[in-house]
């Protein structure tokens, strides 16, 4: 089963703070996690079967969020990339652009 927060958001159609919207709990007894609490606001707590249509959205959401987070760690700081793009502007080179394409190249986002 995926990840039970990333099919909640998906169900829900919205950022979901899970402080305070949704309680997740597991009682490790080898069933996994489950709804403890739902206070959403005009959206029905979901059944099991409903999450379960999530499946393949939340496999795709949870592998694009990880390449997110490659590439923002390839990217390097803002103080690097801003370096980069100064440094382009005064001598006329493309240090930046070649290393955002680099990037993304090596890191393509799932779209299926």
């Amino acid at each position: 089963m995926k990840n039970l927060s990333t099919k909640i958001k998906l169900y829900a159609n919205r950022e979901v703070d899970f402080t305070k919207d949704v309680m997740l709990q597991d009682d490790s007894n080898g069933s996994g996690p489950y709804i403890k609490e739902w206070n959403i606001e005009g959206v029905a707590k979901p059944t099991d079967e409903q999450l379960a249509t999530y499946e393949s959205a939340a496999d795709l959401e949870e592998r694009q969020n990880a390449v997110r987070a490659t590439r923002k760690k390839a990217y390097g700081s803002i103080a690097d990339q801003l370096d980069m793009q100064y440094k382009d502007k005064l001598n006329g080179t493309t240090t930046w652009d070649d290393h955002v394409a680099a990037v993304k190249s090596a890191n393509p986002i799932p779209t299926e």
